[in-house]
Parts: C-alpha cells; sequence; structure tokens
C-alpha cells in the first residue's frame, strides 16, 4: 500500500483555515490542526466576559473547527515565546501593535518544529494572496516560507495555483489540479466553497483573530509600555487591556472601569491585586487602579467612580476605597461633571 503522508495545518477558527485543512484531507492526506495560544487571541474571551454577547456562541472556533473537518487539534501555549515576536519584530508592525509577517513566520516555524518531531511530512495554512496587507501578499510570502525554515514544506491550498509548486505537488502528495487559486479581499468564493462543503455557522469571515489588530487594543497596550517603561508584559496584562473603560487622569495613575456586570465580575477576580474603589450608597462598577495612586488623588478617583454609578446625579455619592492590604476607608464625593475631559483621559 502507498504511504499516507501527513500534514500539519495552523488553525485558527477561521473559515479560510478550515477551507484549506477540508481541501488536503479530500487528496486523502491524514491532517491534524495545530492552534498556537498567544493570550492575544480573540477567541472567547470577550464573549464570555460581556453580558452583552450572551446570544454569540459561547465556543473556541479551533476546536469547533477540528470538530466540523473530523480531525485531532493540538493546542500549544506560546504566550512566553511570543513576547520577542511582539516586543521586536523584524519587518515591523501593520497599522496597529499587529507584527503580522513575524507572527506568520513564528508560527510556521513552530508548525515545522512540530512536524518533525512528529514524523509529518509537511504544513498547510489558510492564507490567500492579496487577503491580508502586510502577510499575505505575493512578495511577503517566500519571505515567511524562507526565514521559518520551512520552505517548499509549506502550502497554501487557497492560493497555490498562484505560488511555485512545493514538495507536496512536487512528489505527488497532492495534486496541483485539485488546490485553489483564490486571491484577494473578497471571501465570497471561500464563503461559496463553504456552502459546497456543506459548512454552516463558521466563524465571521474577516472578522479578526488577533486583539493587536484592533486601534483600541493597541493604544492601550502602548500607553501600558510607555507609563512603565518598559515593554515586558504578563499574561494578566493582556487579559485586562482587554476589558472596561481605561482612563489615565494622571501619568502615575490608569483606571480601569467595568462596563456592566459580566465585566465587573471578571475584574471580581484581580480586586486583590489593585488599590479599588466602588459606589457604596448606590449601584456601580468596580474600578481597578493601575499605577500608583497618592494620597491627594484620593478624591479625584472617587469623583469619577461615583460618575459612573447610578448616583451620577446626586450631590454627593460614598465611594469606598480598599488598598492592596484589604484595609478600605469611605469618601464623600460630588460625581465629577464630565465637560468632555472624560474624553480626554481615555486611552
Amino acid at each position: 500500500m502507498a504511504k499516507q503522508h501527513k500534514a500539519v495545518a495552523l488553525i485558527s477558527g477561521g473559515l479560510d483555515s478550515l477551507l484549506a485543512a477540508k481541501v488536503i484531507l479530500d487528496q486523502g492526506v491524514h491532517v491534524e490542526g495545530i492552534n498556537f495560544y498567544t493570550g492575544f487571541c480573540v477567541e472567547g474571551h470577550t464573549h464570555a466576559i460581556r453580558q452583552k454577547d450572551k446570544s454569540k456562541p459561547k465556543r473556541n472556533n479551533a476546536l469547533w473547527v477540528a470538530e466540523e473537518l473530523g480531525i485531532k487539534l493540538h493546542i500549544v501555549d506560546v504566550v512566553e515565546e511570543y513576547k520577542d515576536v511582539l516586543v521586536n519584530p523584524k519587518h515591523g508592525y501593520g497599522a496597529n501593535m499587529n507584527p503580522c509577517l513575524d507572527c506568520k513566520g513564528f508560527m510556521v516555524k513552530k508548525a515545522l518544529q512540530w512536524i518533525k518531531e512528529n514524523d509529518f511530512d509537511f504544513i498547510i495554512t489558510g492564507e490567500v494572496i492579496g487577503q491580508r496587507p502586510m502577510s499575505q501578499r505575493k512578495s511577503t510570502m517566500p519571505i515567511i516560507a524562507r526565514e521559518s525554515g520551512a520552505d517548499d514544506l509549506l502550502l497554501r491550498p487557497l492560493c497555490a495555483k498562484f505560488l511555485p509548486e512545493t514538495k507536496p505537488e512536487k512528489e505527488g502528495w497532492v495534486k496541483r489540479e485539485e488546490l485553489l487559486d483564490i486571491s484577494g479581499r473578497s471571501r465570497k468564493p471561500q464563503m461559496a466553497l463553504a456552502n459546497q462543503f456543506g459548512f454552516v455557522d463558521y466563524a465571521q469571515p474577516a472578522g479578526g483573530c488577533c486583539f493587536l489588530t484592533d486601534k483600541k487594543y493597541s493604544d492601550r497596550l502602548v500607553d501600558l509600555w510607555e507609563t512603565r517603561n518598559d515593554k515586558n508584559y504578563e499574561l494578566d496584562d493582556v487579559m485586562m487591556l482587554k476589558v472596561g473603560r481605561h482612563l489615565r487622569p494622571k501619568p502615575h495613575f490608569k483606571m480601569i472601569i467595568g462596563r456592566e456586570e459580566g465585566e465587573n465580575k471578571f475584574m471580581e477576580g484581580y480586586r486583590k491585586q489593585f488599590v479599588h474603589l466602588r459606589a457604596s450608597s448606590c449601584m456601580g462598577p468596580l474600578v481597578l487602579i493601575d499605577g500608583e495612586l497618592a494620597a491627594e488623588d484620593e478624591a479625584l478617583a472617587a469623583q469619577i467612580t461615583a460618575r459612573f454609578s447610578q448616583g451620577r446625579d446626586e450631590n454627593s455619592v460614598v465611594v469606598e476605597l480598599t488598598d492592596k492590604t484589604g484595609v478600605a476607608k469611605l469618601i464623600a464625593v460630588k460625581p465629577l461633571a464630565e465637560n468632555g475631559i472624560l474624553e480626554e483621559w481615555r486611552i
């Protein structure tokens, strides 16, 4: 019997990686998926936290893709290794803090290491020429293959007919004539292919799977680095940038204000790590202080906390301020009049 060749597919949870893996599966290749967790993945975080997203399915889309395909999925934590990719990208950033070209190269390199360790033959990605302005251009795709070390072991089934033949094609492991020639930013060809394969309820195409492509999130990350004068970060930092309103009234402290019940509950888990405030004379959000809150800043922080409480129109609101040791005190303040100042502080 002829040997059944084996490929590992980079599975983000999006439509493209689903289709790329399916195209190769249908050629009789044994396919398994690999998903790299960087900490910046959108998967599940916001949907699981915020009440307004209750109607959205609480699922890991990468696992859903693997289930639809009937393949095994390997989830690999690369949070620590990824720090160098984000902090020192050789090819720079995209429109925001997204080091897309370095990121893709990093993941393909990790996949190459994986196939060598697990006796697999080649790597599949769902990349499409012209779809992403930084990493998915005809001029940048060879960079990913070369710098990752994967070279012609990297197959992009969705746009393979626009690219040079890879080893799987040359060796007859896959049939080039059954690969595709999709290009450009439109997802209509992929959606038509998904319909042909019978896939429904897949993740919204072009929805983005990384917070680093989001301007608001990127601005918060840059603010974090600038105020700390240090680009190092921990996973807790990554998580806290995803929730709440972020206001910086003074250079030395930032306020993270829960926007609704789901975020307040999530932030409760971090309460003991931060000085925190909450209105006690009425309902209001949990507020975490990132930085050093000087004694002379306490009244201002309490006023802002009161401003976001249900007592915002009252003459006085009592706010409870608790330090990191758990010692609390009450401060009666008049809620801050907005007057546009909150927008100036918003990150």
